[in-house]
């Protein structure tokens, strides 16, 4: 069960578990794992820094989610995350707009390339903190131009790294996945279980 609010109209009392975004991929995988936990809108904005790698840009954007939110719940585990997709040393992020969506397509098509989610869990009070990156690998089918118009009016690619959705008519663009599709999908939940028990919390 989620609740989500803003961080402005947080009170007491505390919550054990504060997921720091309202991206429903990440709240239905929590939810689909049995956690009771609150969603909260960070309210920041996710760092483009082109002179980061990967897994600096995606460790940076989910330390500054999960510390905003855990500003205002400091004794709450809060979890920060943010998914990046990395192909010849370029990191893709979200698109801006349409075009740029199926510039990324084109570009992933037929190949493979790694996603990687980074995930910050923090309690303020007492202070606790466990940061990791997880890595799936990601191949595509070759796509034709109409095979990549046709899966992108079937989703919302602008609000997601590499404009694509594992959940979301994967047969249609994916080929194979090593590695943790959870993770694919913007949260590892095996690696995130394993670390939220170490919060006593299961």
């Amino acid at each position: 069960m989620t609740v989500p609010v803003s961080p402005c109209a947080i009170g007491e009392p505390a919550f054990d578990l504060v997921l720091a975004s309202t991206s429903p991929r990440r709240v239905e995988l929590l939810t689909q794992h049995g956690h009771t936990f609150r969603a909260v809108p960070p309210g920041v904005e996710e760092s483009v820094d082109t002179h980061l790698t990967a897994e600096e840009l995606s460790l940076l954007n989910a330390k500054r989610k999960a510390c905003a939110v855990s500003a205002f719940l400091p004794q709450a585990t809060v979890i920060g995350a943010d998914t990046v997709v990395l192909i010849d040393g370029v990191t893709l992020g979200k698109p801006e707009n349409l075009a740029e969506a199926h510039r990324m397509l084109r570009r992933l098509a037929g190949r493979t390339h790694s996603v990687l989610t980074s995930v910050w869990i923090q309690r303020g009070q007492p202070y606790r903190v466990s940061v990791f990156t997880e890595v799936s690998e990601v191949t595509f089918y070759t796509l034709t131009a109409q095979q990549i118009e046709s899966y992108l009016a079937k989703i919302q690619p602008l609000d997601k790294a590499g404009a694509y959705a594992a959940q979301e008519y994967r047969e249609e663009i994916i080929e194979k996945i090593e590695g943790s599709l959870s993770n694919v999908i913007g949260l590892p939940m095996e690696s995130v279980s394993r670390v939220l028990q170490d919060f006593s919390i299961r």
